[in-house]
């Protein structure tokens, strides 16, 4: 359906995540698994070599062809712990102010330590991130 490189794999997420270093990155990207499962009800699927994705939502791209991409998804990149809060941020100045140390850009979310952040805050914006999703793309 979709022309974009990044596609969803069988490759194992539990094998993935199990390698990401440092230790830090490692927990961090498992807790933040953890959340977004229970979330969004759905089991992870590694999209690509390095981004853990769940649902699937299918959009009309800048080319005018349909693309599929995660619901909400999180990459443990090696400068920060990217999550894709697809909606973006712009709703949600309220959560950002109480989450902690982290910056944005369009839909990303980029935390360097997860023990630093309000994981109330934080599953609130992802709660309000798939309920925005699924509102959209029905």
């Amino acid at each position: 359906m979709s022309d974009l490189k990044t596609q969803p794999t069988e490759a194992s997420v539990d094998a993935f995540l199990s390698a990401v270093e440092p230790a830090q990155r490692r927990e961090d990207a498992l807790a933040v698994c953890a959340l977004m499962r229970e979330v969004t009800g759905e089991a992870p699927v590694l999209w690509g070599p390095s981004i853990v994705g769940f649902g699937r939502y299918t959009y009309v791209n800048t080319t005018k062809k349909p693309a599929d991409w995660p619901i909400i998804g999180f990459s443990p990149r090696k400068a920060a712990l990217t999550l894709y809060i697809m909606p973006g941020f712009q709703a949600q100045a309220d959560l950002l102010e109480r989450l902690g140390p982290h910056t944005t850009s369009v839909s990303c979310l980029y935390i360097k330590r997860l023990d630093r952040i309000d994981m109330g805050a934080l599953r609130a914006l992802c709660q309000w991130s798939v309920a925005e999703m699924k509102r959209r793309y029905p």
